[in-house]
């Protein structure tokens, strides 16, 4: 059985999926990935992530409307949602979604890795 915390990556942009999953498998964390979904709650219940990353823009639900339906289910109401963009103005006008930190991309290294592992330790 495991002991790594489980994310899971929301991300339609293949290369940066990749990029990331492997980024966060060095730091240790299982990993999971998918590009994009219109049912979270079937996403949450087969990998029972530890956390959540997510892109803004992605086809289907937008990562906001996806950190929001999480926030306001009590089953998952607690997963740390981490909310990526790489649009500043989308940034400013998605405060609303109740994400519990936001990465801008491009993004560096560390920063993503120590961001994600403040909400697991």
């Amino acid at each position: 059985m495991s002991l790594r915390k489980k994310i899971l990556i929301i991300e339609d942009d293949n290369d940066i999926l990749d990029t990331i999953s492997a980024i966060l498998d060095i730091a240790n964390f299982e990993v999971a990935g998918t590009n994009g979904t219109n049912d979270i709650f079937e996403l949450t219940r087969l990998h029972q992530p530890d956390l959540i990353l997510t892109d803004y823009m992605l086809p289907g639900l937008t990562g906001g409307q996806i950190c929001k339906m999480i926030k306001s289910h009590q089953e998952t109401a607690n997963i740390p949602v981490v909310l990526m963009s790489a649009y500043n103005k989308q940034a400013i006008a998605i405060g609303n979604f109740n994400y519990d930190a936001f990465i801008k991309k491009p993004f560096n290294i560390d920063y993503l890795v120590s961001v994600i592992t403040s909400f697991l330790n």
